[in-house]
């Protein structure tokens, strides 16, 4: 019979009300906390005032590859990678905090995040499930989330290359290019 540990239940909760703070979905919670899922139902209502989302989570890669998606999924993807060599953080603790610090340089740039905790942590799933990578840009030099087979030395990044209407719509969050 396994033992229950007070601070290991403790660490659990703290977790879950982080992940919720930040606007995880139920479905995160239950993955990567051992706490029931009534107990996560509770702690939601309670956390965030609401209960939770109902519905599946997201689980096309395409979104990630649309132009702007993309950027947003490069940037927080570029964060985590660097947070996950340099720390010794559990996996979740490092999504976590490379989407907060995502956040906070997509602030600082005026513009509006686009990527939700959900979304990021389904990101890290793709990769770590090799079924997205990141691919070097043969322009820039930056590196941004592709398909695996996408030819790495011909690749041009959706800021190198935009598309034909990528940032006319500064209303609709269009980046302006000069």
């Amino acid at each position: 019979m396994i033992q229950k540990s007070v601070l290991n239940e403790s660490r659990q909760i703290n977790r879950a009300v982080s992940l919720i703070q930040l606007g995880a979905r139920l479905q995160v919670l239950e993955s990567e906390t051992n706490l029931s899922y009534e107990r996560l139902l509770r702690l939601y209502k309670e956390v965030a005032g609401r209960s939770p989302s109902k519905g599946q989570l997201p689980f096309s890669t395409d979104w990630f590859l649309t132009w702007q998606p993309n950027i947003h999924a490069s940037l927080f993807l570029n964060i985590y990678e660097y947070l996950n060599k340099v720390s010794a953080l559990e996996d979740i603790d490092t999504i976590m905090k490379a989407f907060k610090l995502y956040n906070e340089q997509v602030s600082y740039l005026n513009m509006e995040p686009i990527l939700s905790l959900t979304r990021a942590w389904r990101l890290v799933k793709f990769v770590d499930n090799n079924m997205l990578v990141m691919t070097r840009c043969s322009k820039c030099g930056g590196h941004f989330v592709t398909e695996p087979y996408e030819n790495a030395r011909h690749f041009e990044c959706g800021l190198c290359r935009p598309p034909a209407r990528a940032g006319k719509g500064a209303a609709a969050g269009g980046i302006l290019l000069h």
